[in-house]
């Protein structure tokens, strides 16, 4: 998968509806998140967005790909993501996915950190 498609990928898992998410989430996943309760499974993250307004957009900063052996793909980036109604969200985040047959991807790990801010300033 070339890096272009590897952003496309990820946008669509942070505002693509519940369904879509299923669709690229394995079953094998495992997630850790900012939020209760904090470590999930691929059937527990996947649950939780169901019940999640997703975002409706998102922009990622200080990415990079990784590409450790044939078949898997690493990425860690920076997101910024917004909806109507709802406070801004940033985080630290990676993802792992692994191809199961030709253009046929699953995430099998992600990860969000929500920058800590002291005294209104961001520590990164």
């Amino acid at each position: 998968m070339d890096d272009d498609r590897i952003w496309a990928f990820e946008e669509s898992l942070w505002i693509g509806d519940a369904d879509h998410y299923h669709e690229l989430i394995d079953d094998a996943c495992v997630m850790v998140l900012p939020a209760p309760p904090f470590v999930l499974t691929g059937a527990q993250a996947i649950d939780a967005v169901a019940d999640t307004p997703r975002w409706q957009t998102v922009t990622f900063s200080d990415r990079q790909v990784m590409r450790p052996e044939e078949g898997l793909i690493v990425i860690a980036y920076r997101a910024h993501a917004s909806r109507d109604g709802a406070d801004a969200y940033d985080a630290f985040c990676t993802t792992t996915m692994r191809r199961l047959e030709h253009d046929v991807w699953r995430v099998v790990q992600h990860q969000q950190t929500v920058p800590i801010v002291v005294a209104g300033h961001a520590e990164q």
